[in-house]
């Protein structure tokens, strides 16, 4: 009998690489205001008020479940801080990179 742990959906993803210090810091150079923060890829982004905000979670966390790549999220009336890690690789991943593009991207569209 094979056992699928609760949260994987259809077939076992194969796991990414962590990214070395000086990509991420290659990376980092073409995000604007993240930075390395406990380990994690971060940045808080404000927004006019709690609304704002939320939509902006929310819309998020749709591209986030998509990609099955979920972030760390901290949500403080009208600022939202993201922090991404891929855990199963122990680190910062390209996933990483990329769901921060798609939070820039879903940011300038709130």
């Amino acid at each position: 009998m094979k056992v699928q742990w609760p949260y994987q959906k259809g077939p076992a993803r194969m796991r990414v690489s962590k990214l070395d210090g000086d990509t991420i810091q290659e990376q980092l150079r073409g995000l604007s205001e993240w930075s390395i923060q406990d380990g994690a890829l971060t940045k808080t982004f404000a927004f006019a008020d709690f609304v704002q905000a939320m939509q902006f979670v929310n819309r998020l966390a749709d591209a986030a479940e998509a990609a099955q790549h979920h972030p760390d999220i901290d949500i403080r009336y009208s600022k939202v801080t993201i922090a991404l890690t891929t855990h199963d690789s122990g680190g910062i991943t390209k996933n990483d990179f990329a769901l921060a593009h798609k939070a820039e991207a879903i940011a300038g569209g709130s």
